[in-house]
C-alpha cells in the first residue's frame, strides 16, 4: 500500500516533497536486488534454417540462472540493443533492465512522482527484482525502444480514425505505414465512409469502404514482407448499420474461395509462392460492430435499416437474421468476421463527452477513443501461487501498485507516431494492465478452466487487479493530477467506476483462494470510490488482458493471457541446442494438490508422456478429467466454456479481452450464431471465432472426385436400367522390385524436425518404393513412418500412379511443418507435404508437375523472369531424364546409397502428441523470421523459436 503525503524538511533530514511513498515488497534494504539472484554465462547461436549456417552468435550472455533457454535466446537476440560484435551491444539482461528501468526511474523523479529520495530507489529496485524474476514484463516496443537512440515509443496499440474525405483516407495510409514499420499494430473504424450505394457530390457514385481497404491491405503487405520488427496487424471495423456490411462480411470468404480456385488450377498459393500476392484483405482481422437494436432484431426476427453515412436516413431494410447468418457463415468458412457489441462498449466509456469509442486495436482488447494509443503490461499470475497453493494477495496487491505507476510514467516520455495520437494518450492517458498464465494457475491449483470454480478464482483476480488500479490511479491523481480529459467526463468516469464496484459486489466465490482475492478487492474497490471522489482519477483506462505472446516467452509463462493450456506436452530447449519433449510442470503440482501420491503421480505423468492427454491414465479418477483439459486435442475444451471464462472477468476490465474462441472442425454455422448471441447476452465486448481447418490448404481431392462420380450425373432411369454384360476385369499384380535397384537417400528438415528418406527405382522407369525415417527406432513416430512407407511402395508396386498420391498428400497440415532445407521447397505444411513434393519433383515430368502447382527453384526463376519454366526441360533433357535415376539431393557422403537411413537426430521435433492438435495450431502462420510454425495467443499468433509475434505485446 502506499501514501500522499507533501511537506518539506530542513536541515540535514531526508528531502521530502509531495507525492509517493512507496513501500517494499521483494527487496532487502542495502542490497541491490541483483546480488540477490545466481546469474550465469550463457552462448545465444541461431542457425539459418536453409542451409545450418549461423546466422546470429553473441556469446557470453549474462541471465539468472532461473530463466529458460528459450527466454534468454528471445530476449538476447530481439531485445539487446547495439551492433553485434561492438562494444556497444548489450550483453546482459542486467544492462537492459537499468536501460529501461533508468528512464522510468529518472522521469518518475523529475515529475514529482515520489516523496523522497528513498520512495525512488524503493521503486527503481522493486521494478528491477520484478523484471529479472519474471514476475511481470512491459510490452515489446518498451524493451526495444527506451533508453535508446530512437524515439520512446512504449504503445504497441492504436486506434486511428478515417472521415469520409480523400485526405483522411490517404492520412490514415500513411499513418498506418508509421506504425507497421515501428512492429506495432493499428486499428480502424471505416464506417463514416460513404457505402458504394450513395452519391459523391459531384453526382457519381461512391466507392465504398471496401474498396479502399483493398489499398490499405496492399500498403500493410508491402510493409510486411519489407522486414518490419514484426508482420502488419491490423483491425478493420464496420458498424452493422453500413449499407456496404454485407460486402464487407463476405470480404474474405471470397478471397478463401479464389485461393482454392487458383491452387486447383496449378498457382503456386503457397507461403512466398509468386501468386498468393494476388490474394487481398488478407492482412487485417475484420470486425462487424453491432447494435443492441441490431441483435434484438435478430431475436425478433425482424427487419433492421441499413442508413446512409451522411444523412442518417434508412436506405435499405434488411432481415437481421439473414445478415446475422451470413456473418456467421463467413466466420464458419474463414474466422472472419468477429463481432464488437457496441453498446456495452460504450456503456463502460470513461470519456463519453471526448467521443465515442468506435474501433479497437488488431487483437480486440484495447477500446477507447480514436486517434488513441495504449501502453501494455502483463502480471505472470504463477509466481503469486505460494507453496501452500494459496495465492499471495498482498504481493500482488503491491506489485500491481508498482507495475500501474510505472506505467503512467511511461506515458510522460513516451513519443507517438503522430501528433493526434501524442495529444490524445497524453490528455486520457490511458493503461493496459493484464496478466498471463492464468490457465497455468487453474490447473495448479486443481480447478478445471471451464467450472464455476475456475471462473471464481478469475473473476476475483481480474476484479482484484483493476480496482488496485483505478485506486492507485487515484493516488496518482492527488499527486500530479488527473488526466486532462477528467473534467468534462468526471460523472461519466465515476459512474463506470461505480459499475465495477457494482460488478465486484456480485460476484459469487466458493473457496478458500477466490474468497480472500474478492474480500480484497472489495476493500479496493472502496478505496478507489472514495479517492476517486475527492482526487479524480489519473487514466481513463487502466486494464485489459492481451495476448502476451513475446514477452509471455520472456517470462517463461505455460499459458498467454487468459488462454487455457494448449497442450499437456511441451518441447523445451536444450543449452547445447536441440529440444527435449516435456510434460508441463504444472501438471505434477494439479496431481498433487488432487491428492495423488507420488508414485501415482509418476505413472501418470508418464502416460502423458506417450499419449499426450489424460483419458485412461493409470489411476487418474474421470472426475479430474477436466481439470487438464486444453484448448485443443482429446478433451477439447468447449466452445461455450471459453465464451463463459470471458464473461466471468469483463466486468472487470476498462479494455475487452484478446482471445479465440475455438470451435472443432465439425462446428456448423448454427453453432457459430449461437456463440455470437451469448456473447452479447453475456456483457462481452468483443469476440472473435475459430472453426478448426477452416482455413485454405486442405489437399486437392475436392476436384478430383466429381469426374469420378458419374452414376451423379446419369438420368435416374438410365442409373437404375440393369447391366447387360458382365465384363471380368483382372485383378492387379504386383511388381516386384529387383534384388539390386538404384536408390537415392534424402537427409530433410521440416520445421525443425530431421529425417532421410530412401526412394527406389525400376531399372527401366518409374518409382517403386519409398523407406522414411524419422526418430528413434521404437518410438511411436519411427513405427508410424515404417508402416507408411509399406503401405506407399506396396501401392506403387500394384500400379497406383505416383501422381495420384502427390496429389492426396501435397499440401497436407500438421506438425512439423515450416521452412525446410530444401532450396526447392522452402516450405512445407507437413512431413508428408515435403516428401511428396520431392518425389514429384525427382520422378514427374514437368507437365503433371505443373498442373499440381509443384516447381522447382530454378523453374520459379524462370517464372519471374517473365519465361516459359517448360523450356528448361528441351527434348535432349527429357530423353536424359528417362535413361537416368532421379536427380539426387545434396547429401554427404556417408549417407549416399544408404539401405537404411540413421535415425534422425532429435530436434524440436512436432510429432507424436502435439500432430493431433488441429485447427488454429495447424493453420497458424509460418513465422517469417525463423520459419517455426507459430502458436495462438489471443486473437494473435506467436513465434516459440524466435518471439516474434503477430500482434500486440
Amino acid at each position: 500500500m502506499t501514501e500522499t503525503v507533501s511537506g518539506t524538511t530542513a536541515g540535514g533530514g531526508k528531502r521530502l516533497r509531495k507525492g509517493m511513498k512507496m513501500k517494499r515488497i521483494f527487496t532487502t534494504p542495502g542490497v541491490h536486488p541483483y546480488d540477490e539472484v545466481s546469474w550465469e554465462r550463457r552462448d545465444v547461436v541461431m542457425t539459418n534454417w536453409r542451409d545450418g549456417s549461423i546466422n546470429f552468435e553473441q556469446r557470453g550472455v549474462e541471465f539468472p540462472e532461473s530463466w529458460s533457454v528459450n527466454a534468454a535466446n528471445i530476449v538476447t537476440t530481439k531485445y539487446f540493443r547495439g551492433a553485434v560484435g561492438t562494444p556497444q551491444r548489450e550483453w546482459s539482461l542486467k544492462q537492459l533492465v537499468d536501460r529501461v528501468v533508468g528512464v522510468y526511474t529518472r522521469t518518475a523523479v523529475e515529475n514529482g512522482y515520489f516523496a523522497t529520495d528513498e520512495d525512488a530507489e524503493i521503486f527503481d529496485h522493486e521494478l528491477k527484482h520484478a523484471l529479472v524474476n519474471q514476475v511481470f514484463s512491459f510490452n515489446s516496443p518498451v524493451w526495444f525502444n527506451v533508453g535508446t537512440a530512437s524515439p520512446q515509443q512504449v504503445s504497441a496499440c492504436f486506434i486511428l480514425a478515417v472521415d469520409d474525405t480523400m485526405e483522411s483516407i490517404l492520412d490514415w495510409y500513411k499513418e498506418e505505414g508509421v506504425i507497421f514499420k515501428g512492429g506495432s499494430g493499428s486499428g480502424v473504424n471505416l464506417s463514416r465512409i460513404r457505402s458504394s450505394k450513395e452519391l459523391l457530390s459531384s453526382g457519381g457514385t461512391a466507392s465504398g469502404p471496401v474498396s479502399f481497404m483493398r489499398g490499405a491491405d496492399a500498403s500493410a503487405g508491402t510493409i510486411k514482407s519489407g522486414g518490419a520488427t514484426r508482420r502488419a496487424a491490423k483491425m478493420v471495423v464496420l458498424d452493422v448499420d453500413h449499407p456496404d456490411v454485407e460486402e464487407f462480411i463476405e470480404t474474405k470468404a471470397r478471397e478463401e474461395d479464389k485461393v482454392r480456385a487458383l491452387r486447383d488450377a496449378g498457382f503456386d498459393m503457397d507461403l512466398g509462392g509468386k501468386d498468393i500476392v494476388s490474394v487481398q484483405y488478407q492482412n487485417a482481422n475484420n470486425s462487424v460492430r453491432v447494435s443492441d437494436e441490431f441483435m434484438r432484431a435478430v431475436e425478433d426476427g425482424g427487419r433492421f435499416g441499413l442508413r446512409a453515412r451522411l444523412t442518417g436516413e434508412v436506405i435499405e431494410t434488411v432481415d437481421a437474421r439473414d445478415l446475422f447468418r451470413k456473418m456467421a457463415k463467413a466466420a464458419w468458412e474463414c474466422a472472419d468476421p468477429g463481432v464488437q457489441y457496441d453498446d456495452t462498449i460504450n456503456d463502460w466509456h470513461t470519456s463519453p463527452e471526448t467521443g465515442r469509442i468506435t474501433a479497437s486495436n488488431p487483437c480486440s482488447e484495447y477500446l477507447h477513443l480514436d486517434n488513441s494509443s495504449c501502453n501494455l503490461a502483463s502480471i505472470n499470475l504463477l509466481k503469486f501461487l505460494k507453496e501452500d497453493d494459496s495465492f499471495d494477495v498482498a504481493a500482488f496487491v503491491k506489485v500491481t501498485e508498482l507495475v500501474i505507476t510505472a506505467m503512467d510514467v511511461s506515458i510522460t516520455f513516451a513519443d507517438f507516431p503522430t501528433e493526434k495520437i501524442a495529444e490524445t494518450t497524453r490528455a486520457y492517458r490511458q493503461l493496459g494492465i493484464g496478466y498471463a498464465n492464468l490457465g497455468a494457475l487453474l490447473m495448479a491449483t486443481g480447478h478445471a478452466y471451464d467450472s464455476e470454480g475456475g471462473r471464481a478464482i478469475a473473476g476475483a483476480i481480474t476484479s482484484l487487479m483493476t480496482g488496485v488500479s483505478y485506486r492507485r490511479s487515484a493516488e496518482l491523481a492527488g499527486v500530479v493530477g488527473p488526466y486532462d480529459g477528467y473534467a468534462r467526463n468526471t460523472e461519466a468516469h465515476k459512474r463506470v467506476m461505480r459499475k465495477h464496484a457494482a460488478a465486484n459486489d456480485d460476484l459469487r466465490t466458493l473457496e478458500a483462494m477466490d474468497k480472500a482475492l474478492h474480500a480484497e478487492a472489495t476493500r479496493q474497490w472502496a478505496e478507489c470510490l472514495k479517492l476517486g471522489e475527492k482526487n479524480g482519477y489519473r487514466n481513463a483506462q487502466a486494464s485489459l488482458l492481451a495476448p502476451t505472446g513475446t514477452i509471455g516467452l520472456m517470462m517463461d509463462c505455460d499459458t498467454t493471457g487468459i488462454e487455457p493450456d494448449l497442450a499437456l506436452v511441451k518441447f523445451k530447449k536444450l543449452v547445447g541446442g536441440g529440444s527435449m519433449q516435456i510434460v508441463n510442470q504444472t501438471i505434477p503440482r494439479a496431481l498433487r494438490r488432487l491428492g495423488y501420491q507420488e508414485e501415482q503421480v509418476e505413472a501418470i505423468v508418464e502416460y502423458i508422456a506417450a499419449n499426450g492427454h489424460v483419458v485412461d491414465a493409470p489411476g487418474l479418477r474421470p472426475e479430474h478429467y477436466e481439470v487438464f483439459d486444453c484448448a485443443m486435442g482429446e478433451r477439447a475444451i468447449a466452445p461455450m466454456g471459453h465464451v463463459r471464462m470471458m464473461a466471468a472477468v469483463q466486468p472487470f476490465l476498462s479494455g475487452a479481452i484478446s482471445k479465440t474462441v475455438n470451435l472443432p472442425e465439425s462446428a456448423t454455422i448454427e453453432d457459430i450464431e449461437q456463440v455470437y448471441m451469448a456473447g452479447w447476452k453475456l456483457g462481452l465486448k468483443a469476440l472473435a471465432v475459430y472453426r478448426d481447418n477452416c482455413k485454405v490448404g486442405q489437399p486437392l481431392s475436392a476436384a478430383g472426385k466429381k469426374p469420378e462420380d458419374k452414376t451423379a450425373e446419369q438420368p435416374a432411369e438410365q442409373a437404375a436400367q440393369p447391366q447387360v454384360q458382365i465384363v471380368e476385369v483382372g485383378r492387379p499384380t504386383r511388381r516386384r522390385m529387383p534384388n539390386q535397384r538404384p536408390s537415392t537417400t534424402t537427409r530433410f528438415t521440416v520445421g525443425g524436425a530431421k529425417g532421410y528418406m530412401t526412394a527406389s527405382s525400376y531399372p527401366d522407369d518409374g518409382l517403386g518404393e519409398v523407406f522414411l525415417k524419422m526418430s528413434k527406432q521404437g518410438s511411436t513416430l519411427a513405427g508410424v513412418m515404417d508402416a507408411f512407407s509399406v503401405a506407399i511402395s506396396i501401392g506403387l508396386q500394384y500400379g497406383v500412379p505416383l501422381e495420384t498420391y502427390v496429389s492426396k498428400f501435397v499440401n497436407m497440415r500438421f506438425d512439423p511443418a515450416g521452412m525446410t532445407d530444401d532450396p526447392d521447397i522452402r516450405m512445407a505444411a507437413s512431413v508428408m507435404d515435403y516428401i511428396f513434393r520431392r518425389l514429384a519433383l525427382d520422378y514427374l515430368p514437368y507437365d503433371e508437375r505443373a498442373a499440381l502447382g509443384i516447381f522447382s527453384a530454378s523453374e520459379r526463376a524462370a517464372q519471374q523472369r517473365g519465361e516459359d519454366p517448360a523450356a528448361l526441360h528441351t527434348a535432349e533433357v527429357i530423353a536424359e531424364l528417362a535413361t537416368s535415376a532421379p536427380i539426387e539431393q545434396a547429401r554427404s557422403g556417408e549417407e549416399a546409397g544408404a539401405a537404411e537411413a540413421p535415425a534422425a537426430e532429435t530436434g524440436p521435433e512436432r510429432g507424436g502428441s502435439l500432430e493431433s492438435h488441429q485447427g488454429r495450431t495447424a493453420d497458424a502462420p509460418l513465422c517469417l523470421t525463423c520459419g517455426t510454425k507459430m502458436r495462438p495467443a489471443g486473437s494473435c499468433y506467436v513465434c516459440e523459436g524466435c518471439g516474434s509475434t503477430s500482434g500486440c505485446s
